[in-house]
């Protein structure tokens, strides 16, 4: 096929202090089949007033009230005109040339293109590499989601539907396990493409506030309650594992995960 239309959505909210430096980095891709799509959740701060700076290069900004974050995707992905759709959230980096490597590897019938992300700690400066799984079984043990190098087919969404909006937190991974649970085709590449900066606003107590999301996405798609349990009490002791190790380094249990740089 020809270079694919690559569609890139950024969703923010009050995202005044880091959304410039995201939008730079997208509209100086050196890829021009390309469409951006700016999803503002009625932002009370100047991010519009940044956005509005570089709305000759944006094709579509929608600044309204919403009901999340799987909500705001959506009607970003509803807008979407390109053949490949990637989420850019206000606080992330797409890499130089990241399009354009993507074009050069995308082929027709894949449903997700997995791309690495480079994590940054915002307080550390330690980096390392996030390499995304290309599977997602029922309880989806030591997987990485890596969503913001995630590239998927608006074919994709078409047959295995949107993020579901029941959804306040990972809704990125029940909509990898929807579709790799009814035969969705995954591929991975082995390019950098996006940064992420961790270190900001993730705690501790995170994954006790997610219990719900986690025991309803693993019965969503074909789990029982026991698999459910297991797999969200599986990711408690993460966190407990993580806060045991911190004492040894703030960056050791990323370390241990996540591929060095």
């Amino acid at each position: 096929m020809s270079k694919p239309k690559i569609t890139i959505i950024t969703i923010c909210y009050n995202s005044a202090a880091t959304i410039e430096r995201t939008i730079r980095s997208i509209i100086n891709q050196d890829y021009a089949n390309r469409e951006y799509i700016i999803v503002d959740g009625l932002s009370t701060d100047s991010t519009l007033d940044i956005v509005n700076r570089y709305r000759d290069r944006i094709d579509v900004v929608i600044s309204e009230r919403d009901k999340g974050i799987s909500d705001a995707f959506n009607k970003g992905i509803r807008r979407a005109t390109g053949d490949v759709i990637v989420p850019i959230n206000s606080d992330d980096v797409l890499m130089p040339k990241a399009l354009s490597q993507v074009a050069q590897v995308w082929q027709p019938g894949i449903d997700v293109l997995c791309t690495n992300v480079i994590m940054k700690d915002a307080n550390t400066g330690y980096e390392c590499r996030e390499v995304p799984s290309t599977s997602f079984p029922l309880m989806p043990f030591f997987r990485h989601v890596a969503h913001q190098g995630a590239y998927i087919s608006r074919e994709c969404y078409s047959r295995y539907g949107l993020y579901d909006t029941n959804i306040r937190w990972p809704m990125d991974l029940e909509f990898l396990m929807r579709v790799y649970t009814r035969g969705g085709k995954f591929r991975h590449a082995d390019i950098d493409t996006a940064l992420f900066l961790s270190g900001g606003t993730t705690n501790s107590n995170s994954i006790f506030r997610k219990k719900k999301d986690y025991l309803y996405l693993v019965c969503k798609n074909g789990g029982n309650r026991l698999q459910a349990w297991t797999f969200y009490l599986f990711l408690v002791a993460t966190q407990v594992v993580k806060k045991c190790l911190s004492p040894f380094g703030g960056n050791f249990a990323q370390k241990l995960r996540y591929r060095k740089k």
